[in-house]
């Protein structure tokens, strides 16, 4: 891809008179100092721009994926031929913030904006839309303009998807998920730089499409604002997962897992992004509640009596007192105080029976109990993901949702599932298997009926 990126820039090498290069400078120097301000990066932008509003100048990034400021870009790829169009891509990409490994990744997203943006110039040039342009002829423009953004995002995602893929081993479903996610902010910011060519293009050039960004630098700036919201919730919630683990040692990871297990089965049932964020928080503090429940108690591998059960059974409330005050886990607050209540009803803490228990709180009973099943603990192996399903399966109506648990099956056979591996050096061969149904060392008590523990596992 590095190569075919050069090969696009290979006209500049002999670019005559007919390369606008004052043009090309300038919208690279706002493409750089844009992104730099709206992503926080630790550029000398960025520094300078810091210093003014008294912050310090080693200030953490806000969101390093330099992703470039679009608007800008994409002006370019309007106003621009293809290898100029490309390289008004490279100085905020190669310069701009990246994650770790800084320098693989710049160039990696150099060489994905430079093709993606020459593409799109390309387009739009065979549309005609550039003289379209200079005439500010609409809709004939637009229509360019859309096509272009169109290619732009095809690219740019394709690329993406492709990397991702084969780094991360994502499906690609969840790829073109994520193109089709990108798509209308692309729409919204590709409208932004048709109306910044068309300024530069008209009597004032240059002053009036440097006036025309300004609500667009604020835009980007209060997204990256949320960002950085975003940031501190994670910060909150990876503290107290990593509280309630040094506690409970024995279900390290168990957070995470049940946190992605919940998620995987809301996408199956098409839950909207923004819940999709929020049930994801409160599956991964499920348990958060077990601070406040004694260690001798969530370490003990033995059984528990009827009055350290009850004290056990109080952990859901618990957590919800502990996460109250946060906010931004909205209804995830109430999927952690109900994660233990059955369809049947014998659940805990209210028991709530059916529809009467929220449907988050559904979700994360069924991914804790598949979890619980399938990872590994000190005192007994984790069991394999069919069995685990069958139960999961068997105890469907009485004890969890079975619309929650066909989500679940479906999610699994089409993402699969890698449970967490046995300790360091193996088993020695004298850890039971303990049955499927059956309570295990300090958890609740079998009580009668058919299924897992009441409210699943703890």
């Amino acid at each position: 891809m590095l190569a075919a990126a050069l090969g696009v820039l290979l006209p500049l090498a002999a670019a005559g008179p007919e390369f606008d290069w004052p043009r090309i400078g300038l919208l690279a120097l706002l493409h750089l100092c844009l992104e730099s301000l709206a992503q926080g990066a630790r550029t000398p932008c960025a520094r300078v721009w810091r210093w003014v509003r008294g912050r310090s100048a080693d200030e953490a990034p806000a969101d390093p994926r330099g992703s470039g400021f679009f608007p800008v870009l994409f002006a370019g790829v309007l106003m621009l031929p293809p290898a100029a169009a490309a390289l008004v891509a490279l100085p905020g990409a190669l310069l701009g913030p990246a994650m770790q490994p800084r320098g693989l990744r710049r160039l990696w997203n150099a060489a994905q904006l430079a093709l993606a943006a020459a593409a799109a110039a390309e387009v739009f040039r065979q549309l005609g839309g550039a003289r379209l342009l200079l005439g500010t002829r609409f809709p004939g423009a637009a229509f360019g303009a859309l096509a272009a953004i169109l290619t732009f995002c095809l690219v740019n995602g394709v690329l993406v998807a492709g990397m991702v893929r084969l780094t991360c081993g994502s499906s690609r479903q969840g790829a073109l998920r994520a193109v089709r996610r990108a798509a209308p902010a692309a729409l919204l910011h590709g409208a932004g730089g048709l109306m910044i060519a068309v300024l530069w293009q008209g009597p004032y050039g240059a002053f009036a499409a440097v006036l025309g960004l300004l609500p667009l630098t604020i835009t980007a700036w209060l997204s990256a604002q949320g960002h950085r919201e975003r940031t501190a919730h994670r910060a909150t919630v990876q503290a107290l997962v990593q509280a309630v683990e040094i506690k409970d040692a024995y279900t390290r990871g168990h957070s995470e897992r049940v946190g992605r297990a919940s998620v995987l089965i809301a996408r199956q049932l098409g839950l909207a992004e923004d819940r999709l964020r929020t049930l994801h928080f409160a599956g991964t503090l499920h348990d958060v509640g077990k601070l406040a429940v004694a260690t001798e108690l969530l370490r003990r591998n033995g059984p528990l009596t009827e009055s350290e059960r009850r004290a056990v059974e109080v952990h859901p409330v618990f957590g919800h007192e502990l996460v109250r005050q946060l906010d931004f886990l909205g209804e995830g607050r109430d999927g952690i105080l109900h994660h233990h209540e059955r369809m049947d009803g014998r659940g805990y803490p209210h028991g709530l029976a059916g529809e009467r228990i929220p449907e988050f709180a559904r979700i994360i009973s069924v991914a804790d109990a598949f979890d619980s099943m399938t990872s590994t603990r000190s005192y007994r192996r984790g069991r394999p993901v069919p069995e685990a399903v069958a139960e999961l399966e068997r105890c469907a109506g009485s004890q969890f949702d079975p619309v929650m648990v066909g989500a679940l099956v479906e999610a699994v056979a089409e993402h699969g599932w890698q449970p967490e591996p046995p300790p360091p050096g193996g088993w020695d061969g004298e850890v039971p298997d303990i049955p499927l149904g059956v309570p295990e060392p300090a958890r609740l008590p079998q009580q009668s009926g058919q299924g897992l523990p009441a409210g699943g596992p703890a």
